[in-house]
Protein backbone atom coordinates (compact mmCIF):
# COMPACT_ATOMS: atom_id res chain seq x y z
CA UNK A 1 0.00 0.00 0.00
CA UNK A 2 1.50 2.96 -1.25
CA UNK A 3 1.35 5.54 1.84
CA UNK A 4 3.48 8.20 3.67
CA UNK A 5 3.12 9.95 7.11
CA UNK A 6 1.39 13.11 5.64
CA UNK A 7 -1.19 10.64 4.39
CA UNK A 8 -1.49 8.53 7.42
CA UNK A 9 -2.40 11.76 10.15
CA UNK A 10 -5.06 12.71 7.59
CA UNK A 11 -8.34 12.93 9.52
CA UNK A 12 -11.57 10.96 7.72
CA UNK A 13 -13.21 13.01 5.36
CA UNK A 14 -16.86 13.43 6.57
CA UNK A 15 -19.29 15.27 3.82
CA UNK A 16 -21.66 16.97 5.75
CA UNK A 17 -24.93 17.37 4.15
CA UNK A 18 -25.34 20.78 2.17
CA UNK A 19 -27.27 22.54 -0.69
CA UNK A 20 -25.98 22.14 -3.95
CA UNK A 21 -25.47 25.12 -6.31
CA UNK A 22 -27.64 23.13 -8.32
CA UNK A 23 -30.63 22.93 -5.92
CA UNK A 24 -29.88 26.52 -4.65
CA UNK A 25 -30.77 27.57 -8.17
CA UNK A 26 -33.84 25.62 -8.68
CA UNK A 27 -34.65 27.31 -5.61
CA UNK A 28 -34.00 30.95 -6.66
CA UNK A 29 -35.61 30.54 -10.38
CA UNK A 30 -38.71 28.99 -8.46
CA UNK A 31 -38.96 32.04 -6.30
CA UNK A 32 -38.41 34.12 -9.42
CA UNK A 33 -41.07 32.50 -11.60
CA UNK A 34 -43.43 33.22 -8.42
CA UNK A 35 -42.94 36.44 -8.03
CA UNK A 36 -43.30 37.09 -12.44
CA UNK A 37 -46.62 35.24 -11.86
CA UNK A 38 -47.86 37.46 -9.33
CA UNK A 39 -46.59 40.40 -11.47
CA UNK A 40 -48.77 39.42 -13.95
CA UNK A 41 -51.68 38.52 -11.98
CA UNK A 42 -51.67 42.64 -9.92
CA UNK A 43 -51.31 43.88 -13.86
CA UNK A 44 -53.95 42.54 -14.79
CA UNK A 45 -55.85 43.84 -11.46
CA UNK A 46 -54.22 47.53 -12.06
CA UNK A 47 -55.60 47.38 -15.84
CA UNK A 48 -59.11 47.05 -14.25
CA UNK A 49 -58.49 49.79 -11.69
CA UNK A 50 -57.65 52.56 -14.45
CA UNK A 51 -53.77 52.08 -14.08
CA UNK A 52 -51.89 51.49 -17.81
CA UNK A 53 -48.46 50.03 -18.82
CA UNK A 54 -46.04 53.54 -17.93
CA UNK A 55 -47.86 53.41 -14.55
CA UNK A 56 -47.29 50.08 -13.52
CA UNK A 57 -43.90 50.82 -14.76
CA UNK A 58 -43.30 53.80 -12.16
CA UNK A 59 -44.38 51.91 -9.32
CA UNK A 60 -42.51 49.10 -10.05
CA UNK A 61 -39.06 51.18 -11.14
CA UNK A 62 -39.93 54.26 -8.92
CA UNK A 63 -40.38 52.20 -5.95
CA UNK A 64 -37.35 49.74 -6.47
CA UNK A 65 -34.96 52.47 -7.46
CA UNK A 66 -35.86 54.38 -3.91
CA UNK A 67 -34.94 51.35 -2.00
CA UNK A 68 -31.78 51.00 -4.01
CA UNK A 69 -30.60 54.05 -3.56
CA UNK A 70 -29.37 53.77 -0.30
CA UNK A 71 -27.51 50.79 -0.65
CA UNK A 72 -25.90 52.16 -3.73
CA UNK A 73 -24.57 55.10 -2.40
CA UNK A 74 -23.21 52.75 0.94
CA UNK A 75 -21.00 50.50 -1.61
CA UNK A 76 -19.18 52.00 -4.16
CA UNK A 77 -21.39 54.22 -6.45
CA UNK A 78 -18.40 55.53 -8.61
CA UNK A 79 -18.34 51.89 -10.09
CA UNK A 80 -22.08 51.48 -10.09
CA UNK A 81 -21.47 48.89 -7.21
CA UNK A 82 -18.97 47.50 -9.17
CA UNK A 83 -21.51 46.87 -12.02
CA UNK A 84 -19.56 49.41 -13.85
CA UNK A 85 -22.10 52.76 -15.82
CA UNK A 86 -21.88 50.80 -18.99
CA UNK A 87 -22.26 47.77 -17.96
CA UNK A 88 -25.38 49.07 -15.48
CA UNK A 89 -26.55 50.81 -18.32
CA UNK A 90 -26.78 47.76 -21.13
CA UNK A 91 -28.49 45.98 -18.19
CA UNK A 92 -31.32 48.51 -17.41
CA UNK A 93 -31.59 48.89 -20.88
CA UNK A 94 -32.39 44.95 -20.89
CA UNK A 95 -34.64 44.94 -18.25
CA UNK A 96 -35.98 48.16 -16.99
CA UNK A 97 -39.05 50.39 -18.00
CA UNK A 98 -38.06 49.71 -21.98
CA UNK A 99 -38.28 45.74 -21.48
CA UNK A 100 -41.71 46.54 -19.68
CA UNK A 101 -43.12 49.02 -21.97
CA UNK A 102 -42.21 46.87 -24.95
CA UNK A 103 -43.91 43.55 -23.30
CA UNK A 104 -47.04 45.33 -22.37
CA UNK A 105 -47.42 47.65 -25.90
CA UNK A 106 -48.07 44.48 -27.57
CA UNK A 107 -51.30 43.96 -25.88
CA UNK A 108 -52.48 46.31 -27.81
CA UNK A 109 -52.32 45.00 -31.31
CA UNK A 110 -52.27 40.80 -29.62
CA UNK A 111 -54.45 39.25 -26.87
CA UNK A 112 -53.10 38.17 -23.94
CA UNK A 113 -52.47 34.78 -25.02
CA UNK A 114 -49.78 35.49 -27.53
CA UNK A 115 -47.57 37.53 -24.77
CA UNK A 116 -47.85 34.08 -23.12
CA UNK A 117 -46.68 32.04 -25.64
CA UNK A 118 -44.30 34.08 -28.30
CA UNK A 119 -42.51 36.08 -25.32
CA UNK A 120 -41.76 33.92 -22.68
CA UNK A 121 -41.16 31.42 -25.54
CA UNK A 122 -38.71 33.46 -26.91
CA UNK A 123 -36.98 33.82 -23.42
CA UNK A 124 -36.73 29.66 -23.31
CA UNK A 125 -35.53 29.27 -26.75
CA UNK A 126 -33.45 32.29 -27.51
CA UNK A 127 -31.87 32.13 -23.89
CA UNK A 128 -30.71 28.34 -24.84
CA UNK A 129 -29.80 29.27 -28.21
CA UNK A 130 -27.47 32.19 -27.18
CA UNK A 131 -26.18 30.52 -23.73
CA UNK A 132 -24.76 27.56 -26.31
CA UNK A 133 -23.23 30.01 -28.86
CA UNK A 134 -21.70 32.52 -26.49
CA UNK A 135 -21.45 30.77 -23.25
CA UNK A 136 -20.41 27.48 -24.64
CA UNK A 137 -23.14 25.62 -22.41
CA UNK A 138 -24.24 22.31 -24.06
CA UNK A 139 -27.61 21.45 -25.04
CA UNK A 140 -28.34 17.70 -24.30
CA UNK A 141 -31.38 15.70 -26.10
CA UNK A 142 -32.76 15.94 -22.38
CA UNK A 143 -32.84 19.34 -22.55
CA UNK A 144 -34.25 19.63 -25.99
CA UNK A 145 -36.81 17.79 -25.21
CA UNK A 146 -37.14 19.72 -22.35
CA UNK A 147 -37.71 22.48 -24.18
CA UNK A 148 -40.21 20.82 -26.85
CA UNK A 149 -42.30 20.02 -23.66
CA UNK A 150 -42.35 23.67 -21.91
CA UNK A 151 -43.47 25.06 -25.26
CA UNK A 152 -46.05 22.64 -25.45
CA UNK A 153 -47.15 23.34 -21.98
CA UNK A 154 -47.61 27.26 -23.19
CA UNK A 155 -49.78 26.68 -25.91
CA UNK A 156 -51.88 24.44 -23.68
CA UNK A 157 -52.00 26.62 -20.85
CA UNK A 158 -53.05 29.61 -22.93
CA UNK A 159 -55.97 27.41 -24.99
CA UNK A 160 -57.68 28.45 -27.88
CA UNK A 161 -57.38 31.67 -27.17
CA UNK A 162 -53.97 31.07 -29.03
CA UNK A 163 -55.47 31.81 -32.72
CA UNK A 164 -57.70 34.65 -31.30
CA UNK A 165 -56.32 37.93 -33.19
CA UNK A 166 -57.06 40.17 -35.93
CA UNK A 167 -55.29 41.69 -38.61
CA UNK A 168 -52.89 44.12 -36.42
CA UNK A 169 -52.00 40.51 -34.82
CA UNK A 170 -48.10 40.38 -35.72
CA UNK A 171 -47.29 44.16 -34.68
CA UNK A 172 -47.97 42.76 -31.23
CA UNK A 173 -46.46 39.44 -32.01
CA UNK A 174 -43.10 41.20 -33.19
CA UNK A 175 -43.24 43.25 -30.08
CA UNK A 176 -43.38 40.47 -27.98
CA UNK A 177 -40.71 38.68 -29.85
CA UNK A 178 -38.68 41.83 -28.88
CA UNK A 179 -39.06 41.59 -25.87
CA UNK A 180 -38.76 38.18 -25.07
CA UNK A 181 -35.14 38.36 -26.62
CA UNK A 182 -34.19 41.24 -24.52
CA UNK A 183 -34.58 39.72 -21.41
CA UNK A 184 -32.80 36.59 -23.28
CA UNK A 185 -29.85 38.59 -23.92
CA UNK A 186 -29.72 40.37 -20.17
CA UNK A 187 -29.35 36.56 -18.46
CA UNK A 188 -26.56 36.21 -21.54
CA UNK A 189 -24.98 39.66 -20.61
CA UNK A 190 -25.37 39.14 -16.48
CA UNK A 191 -23.90 35.83 -16.86
CA UNK A 192 -21.17 36.32 -19.12
CA UNK A 193 -20.12 39.34 -16.65
CA UNK A 194 -20.28 37.75 -13.30
CA UNK A 195 -21.46 40.52 -12.25
CA UNK A 196 -22.82 40.25 -8.81
CA UNK A 197 -26.76 40.17 -8.37
CA UNK A 198 -27.47 42.63 -5.64
CA UNK A 199 -25.28 44.97 -7.51
CA UNK A 200 -27.45 43.86 -10.79
CA UNK A 201 -30.72 44.71 -9.08
CA UNK A 202 -28.89 48.38 -7.33
CA UNK A 203 -28.02 49.67 -10.62
CA UNK A 204 -31.37 48.45 -12.92
CA UNK A 205 -33.11 50.02 -9.98
CA UNK A 206 -31.75 52.97 -9.79
CA UNK A 207 -31.05 53.67 -13.38
CA UNK A 208 -34.54 53.20 -14.14
CA UNK A 209 -35.18 55.41 -11.11
CA UNK A 210 -33.48 58.20 -12.66
CA UNK A 211 -33.98 57.57 -16.14
CA UNK A 212 -37.84 57.11 -16.35
CA UNK A 213 -39.52 58.67 -13.13
CA UNK A 214 -38.77 62.17 -13.80
CA UNK A 215 -40.01 61.63 -17.86
CA UNK A 216 -43.08 60.13 -16.67
CA UNK A 217 -44.42 62.57 -13.79
CA UNK A 218 -43.33 65.38 -16.69
CA UNK A 219 -45.26 63.70 -19.44
CA UNK A 220 -48.00 61.39 -17.70
CA UNK A 221 -48.40 62.87 -14.90
CA UNK A 222 -49.53 60.63 -11.36
CA UNK A 223 -53.19 61.74 -12.06
CA UNK A 224 -53.93 58.27 -12.47
CA UNK A 225 -52.47 57.01 -8.81
CA UNK A 226 -54.22 60.02 -7.36
CA UNK A 227 -57.77 58.84 -8.09
CA UNK A 228 -56.97 54.90 -7.26
CA UNK A 229 -56.10 56.36 -3.60
CA UNK A 230 -53.34 55.57 -1.69
CA UNK A 231 -54.11 52.47 -0.29
CA UNK A 232 -53.74 50.80 -3.88
CA UNK A 233 -50.89 52.99 -4.63
CA UNK A 234 -49.00 51.25 -1.72
CA UNK A 235 -49.98 47.98 -2.35
CA UNK A 236 -48.89 47.98 -6.04
CA UNK A 237 -45.89 49.45 -5.06
CA UNK A 238 -45.07 46.88 -2.45
CA UNK A 239 -45.84 43.74 -5.34
CA UNK A 240 -44.32 45.36 -7.81
CA UNK A 241 -41.22 48.00 -6.30
CA UNK A 242 -40.74 45.30 -3.50
CA UNK A 243 -41.34 41.94 -4.92
CA UNK A 244 -41.32 42.21 -8.62
CA UNK A 245 -38.44 45.21 -9.04
CA UNK A 246 -36.06 43.97 -6.16
CA UNK A 247 -36.75 40.54 -5.34
CA UNK A 248 -37.37 38.89 -8.45
CA UNK A 249 -34.02 40.52 -9.69
CA UNK A 250 -32.25 39.48 -7.56
CA UNK A 251 -33.55 35.81 -7.41
CA UNK A 252 -32.75 35.61 -10.95
CA UNK A 253 -29.75 36.92 -11.16
CA UNK A 254 -28.61 34.20 -7.90
CA UNK A 255 -30.25 31.74 -10.95
CA UNK A 256 -27.93 32.81 -13.51
CA UNK A 257 -24.81 32.36 -11.38
CA UNK A 258 -25.99 28.75 -10.05
CA UNK A 259 -27.55 27.13 -13.03
CA UNK A 260 -26.04 29.38 -15.94
CA UNK A 261 -28.17 31.19 -18.53
CA UNK A 262 -29.54 28.65 -20.51
CA UNK A 263 -31.30 26.80 -17.42
CA UNK A 264 -32.15 30.01 -16.03
CA UNK A 265 -33.83 31.22 -19.01
CA UNK A 266 -36.52 28.18 -18.39
CA UNK A 267 -37.66 29.82 -15.48
CA UNK A 268 -40.09 32.93 -17.16
CA UNK A 269 -41.93 29.55 -19.03
CA UNK A 270 -43.65 28.91 -15.52
CA UNK A 271 -45.29 32.83 -14.81
CA UNK A 272 -48.45 32.12 -16.68
CA UNK A 273 -49.06 28.92 -15.39
CA UNK A 274 -48.64 31.00 -11.34
CA UNK A 275 -50.53 33.80 -12.50
CA UNK A 276 -53.54 31.13 -13.38
CA UNK A 277 -52.86 29.51 -10.13
CA UNK A 278 -52.82 33.07 -8.59
CA UNK A 279 -55.90 34.65 -10.26
CA UNK A 280 -58.07 32.38 -8.03
CA UNK A 281 -57.70 34.79 -4.79
CA UNK A 282 -57.09 37.78 -6.60
CA UNK A 283 -59.56 38.05 -8.87
CA UNK A 284 -61.94 35.02 -8.34
CA UNK A 285 -61.02 33.42 -11.97
CA UNK A 286 -61.23 29.31 -11.34
CA UNK A 287 -58.64 27.89 -14.09
CA UNK A 288 -59.98 25.36 -16.44
CA UNK A 289 -58.65 21.46 -16.59
CA UNK A 290 -56.58 22.44 -19.70
CA UNK A 291 -55.27 25.29 -17.66
CA UNK A 292 -54.38 23.31 -14.71
CA UNK A 293 -52.75 20.75 -17.15
CA UNK A 294 -50.65 23.14 -19.29
CA UNK A 295 -49.49 23.42 -15.81
CA UNK A 296 -48.65 20.27 -14.93
CA UNK A 297 -46.54 20.05 -18.78
CA UNK A 298 -44.64 23.39 -18.18
CA UNK A 299 -43.53 21.51 -14.70
CA UNK A 300 -42.42 18.73 -16.47
CA UNK A 301 -40.86 20.39 -19.18
CA UNK A 302 -38.68 22.27 -16.78
CA UNK A 303 -37.82 19.66 -14.89
CA UNK A 304 -36.29 17.88 -17.89
CA UNK A 305 -34.55 20.91 -19.01
CA UNK A 306 -32.92 21.60 -15.85
CA UNK A 307 -32.20 18.34 -14.22
CA UNK A 308 -28.25 17.81 -13.87
CA UNK A 309 -26.52 14.94 -15.69
CA UNK A 310 -24.67 12.07 -13.17
CA UNK A 311 -21.03 13.23 -12.73
CA UNK A 312 -18.71 10.44 -13.86
CA UNK A 313 -15.47 9.95 -11.40
CA UNK A 314 -12.21 9.89 -13.55
CA UNK A 315 -9.25 9.80 -11.15
CA UNK A 316 -5.62 11.30 -11.87
CA UNK A 317 -2.62 11.17 -10.07
CA UNK A 318 -2.41 15.04 -9.49
CA UNK A 319 -3.53 15.79 -5.41
CA UNK A 320 -6.41 18.03 -4.84
CA UNK A 321 -7.76 20.11 -1.86
CA UNK A 322 -11.30 19.56 -0.71
CA UNK A 323 -11.68 22.77 -0.34
CA UNK A 324 -11.90 23.35 -3.58
CA UNK A 325 -16.07 23.05 -3.15
CA UNK A 326 -18.57 22.58 -5.36
CA UNK A 327 -17.55 22.41 -9.51
CA UNK A 328 -21.40 23.69 -10.08
CA UNK A 329 -20.78 26.50 -8.29
CA UNK A 330 -18.22 27.41 -11.10
CA UNK A 331 -20.48 26.33 -13.95
CA UNK A 332 -20.13 22.62 -14.26
CA UNK A 333 -22.94 20.60 -15.00
CA UNK A 334 -22.49 17.73 -13.20
CA UNK A 335 -23.55 17.59 -9.33
CA UNK A 336 -20.59 17.16 -7.20
CA UNK A 337 -20.31 17.86 -2.85
CA UNK A 338 -17.82 20.09 -1.28
CA UNK A 339 -15.11 18.60 0.77
CA UNK A 340 -13.56 19.43 4.43
CA UNK A 341 -10.62 21.55 4.28
CA UNK A 342 -7.40 19.50 4.66
CA UNK A 343 -8.21 16.14 2.64
CA UNK A 344 -6.22 14.91 -0.34
CA UNK A 345 -8.13 13.43 -3.08
CA UNK A 346 -7.38 12.82 -6.74
CA UNK A 347 -8.71 15.46 -9.06
CA UNK A 348 -11.05 14.39 -11.50
CA UNK A 349 -12.21 16.02 -14.94
CA UNK A 350 -15.97 15.84 -13.55
CA UNK A 351 -16.78 16.37 -9.98
CA UNK A 352 -15.23 14.78 -6.96
CA UNK A 353 -17.56 13.07 -4.29
CA UNK A 354 -15.73 12.94 -0.85
CA UNK A 355 -16.84 9.05 -0.23
CA UNK A 356 -15.10 8.09 -3.46
CA UNK A 357 -11.89 9.99 -2.48
CA UNK A 358 -11.79 8.07 0.80
CA UNK A 359 -12.33 5.08 -1.53
CA UNK A 360 -9.11 5.60 -3.11
CA UNK A 361 -7.53 6.11 -0.07
CA UNK A 362 -8.60 2.44 1.21
CA UNK A 363 -7.29 1.00 -1.70
CA UNK A 364 -4.16 2.06 -1.82
CA UNK A 365 -3.89 4.98 -3.99
CA UNK A 366 -2.45 7.83 -1.99
CA UNK A 367 -2.53 11.42 -3.24
CA UNK A 368 1.10 11.19 -4.95
CA UNK A 369 0.40 8.01 -6.62
CA UNK A 370 1.49 8.11 -10.21
CA UNK A 371 1.08 4.28 -11.17
CA UNK A 372 0.20 3.88 -14.70
CA UNK A 373 -2.80 1.53 -13.49
CA UNK A 374 -4.30 4.96 -11.97
CA UNK A 375 -4.14 6.35 -15.55
CA UNK A 376 -5.23 3.46 -17.30
CA UNK A 377 -8.24 3.33 -15.12
CA UNK A 378 -9.01 7.18 -15.69
CA UNK A 379 -9.08 6.18 -19.48
CA UNK A 380 -11.03 3.38 -19.70
CA UNK A 381 -13.56 5.67 -17.46
CA UNK A 382 -13.37 8.52 -20.26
Amino acid sequence: MLSSPATKQLPPCSCRPRLTAYHEGFIWGAIAALIWGGFFAYSRLGIDAGFNAADLAFLRYGTAGALMLPWLLRSDIRSLGGVGWLRGASLALLAGPLFVLVSTAGFAFAPLAHGAVIQLGTVTLMGTVLASAFLDERVDIMRAIGLSVIVAGLAITVGPGLFDGGSQAWKGDLLFVGAGLMWALFALLQHRWLVDPMATTAAISVLSLLAYVPGYLLIRGPQALIAAGPLMVIEFAIVLGVFSGIVSLFAFGRAVSCLGAARASLFPALAPGVAILLGVPLAGEIPTLTQLGGVLVLTSGLILSIRQRSARLIPTAEPVSCEAGDPAEYGDEGEGTGHEHGHLGHRSLEPIRCIDAEAEHQSGFSAGATSERVRARGRQKL
